[in-house]
């Protein structure tokens, strides 16, 4: 069955660096979408950024403005492995984090609906806690 381990999570200083990693099992990982989101006491989980599948989009990716120029995902499908690189941390990218993986059937051609921010994600992870603090 299709498993997700995140591990990294951890105590930051604002203004450092962390990196989180999700590991996958039971999956050929080129074929699927990766995203990481986060959630907070009382609001839903919110997407935080994403790396569309090797073979339909090549690995574009995707994040939310919050993050953006901060943060950076990336894939390893050999590894099965996928990273969030997290910059300039301030305390309001405290949270849970999960990553949550999503099949994308293969297309003969193109299509923008294989975006990876356009899924909709039902394997996830048991997720990691951040905080960022001095």
């Amino acid at each position: 069955q299709v498993r997700l381990v995140e591990s990294g999570g951890g105590l930051v200083q604002p203004g450092g660096s962390l990196q989180l990693s999700c590991t996958a099992s039971g999956l050929t990982l080129a074929y699927y979408a990766i995203a990481w989101f986060r959630q907070t006491p009382g609001k839903e989980r919110e997407l935080v950024a994403c790396i569309s599948s090797t073979f339909n989009q090549h690995g574009i990716r995707y994040y939310t403005d919050t993050v953006k120029g901060r943060f950076i995902v990336s894939r390893d499908d050999d590894a099965k492995r996928v990273y969030l690189e997290m910059h300039t941390v301030t305390p309001a990218d405290t949270a849970d984090y999960y990553c949550a993986t999503d099949y994308v059937v293969p297309t003969a051609t193109p299509t923008p609906l294989t975006r990876c921010e356009l899924q909709d994600y039902d394997r996830w992870g048991k997720g990691v806690h951040v905080t960022v603090s001095s």
